[in-house]
């Protein structure tokens, strides 16, 4: 009997994995980190001790740690040891909004995933704000008031006040969905005031009623006055002339988290 050294049909391997070191080296660091065995605070060893450890080139393992501090998953202490973090809030809205730009998302595909979102945050905001959040908020539309006419002003405070009520509804997971959806859709409004310009007054107006809402912890008003708000906000955007579903181009201007 003669036996054959084929091998059997259907049999397949494992793809080897071909990315860069640096990057194989980030993703196991990133493993330990987002799996809890890393702990936020932990110290990781030096460069030369990682570089050991992993058994890798210096210049690897230094590559790979550039990588992890600029997703927030390391920082230094001290300007030197390296420990482990959790991402700002900041940090992932960069993310997320850059990504959301590259997909090309159109202003109609914000707008209505915020008509879900943004009178939820001002409910929950209304029954969880602490005073001292809802003492920043009132002095958040307070600044506004006196600088009404400045473009660049209601549309930073626009995207700060949105943070405001987000993080005031003390659920994490709304925080981070707002922060890209609120820096994506309003980089859309730099022409808005200037051919609207009654919509920075109807915006001053509708955050003031919010936040009293808000303060006042009247949780159904402040429901309703953010669906009004959002609603207007695309009524303006109609007025305006501009084009609800074409993509919108991220101006990184707007993006100061």
């Amino acid at each position: 009997m003669t036996t054959s050294s084929a091998r059997p049909e259907g049999v397949t391997l494992p793809l080897v994995d071909t990315a860069p070191s640096y990057k194989r080296v980030a993703d196991m660091i990133e493993k330990e980190i987002v799996g809890g065995r890393i702990k936020p605070g932990d110290m990781l060893p030096t460069e030369l001790e990682l570089s050991a450890q992993l058994g890798v080139h210096r210049s690897t393992v230094r590559e790979s740690i550039r990588s992890l501090e600029n997703s927030g998953l390391l920082k230094r202490v001290g300007g030197k040891r390296l420990v482990a973090s959790v991402p700002e809030p900041s940090a992932v809205a960069r993310y997320n909004t850059r990504a959301m730009a590259l997909r090309k998302v159109s202003f109609l595909d914000l707008w209505e995933v915020q008509m879900e979102i943004e009178p939820f945050c001002a409910d929950l905001a209304a029954s969880r704000i602490t005073d001292e959040v809802a003492e920043e908020m009132m002095e958040s539309v307070r600044k506004l008031e006196s600088r009404i006419e400045d473009d660049e002003v209601v549309i930073a405070h626009d995207i700060e006040f949105h943070k405001i009520v987000a993080r005031a509804a003390g659920n994490a997971a709304l925080e981070l969905s707002v922060d890209p959806i609120s820096a994506l859709l309003f980089s859309a409004t730099l022409d808005l005031y200037q051919k609207v310009p009654q919509a920075r007054h109807r915006l001053y107006e509708a955050h003031k009623a919010i936040a009293e809402a808000i303060y006042a912890r009247d949780r159904k008003t402040a429901r309703e006055w953010m669906t009004k708000h959002i609603r207007d906000f695309r009524r303006a955007y109609l007025i305006a002339g501009l084009e609800l579903e074409a993509p919108i181009s991220l101006d990184t201007g707007v993006m100061k988290f």
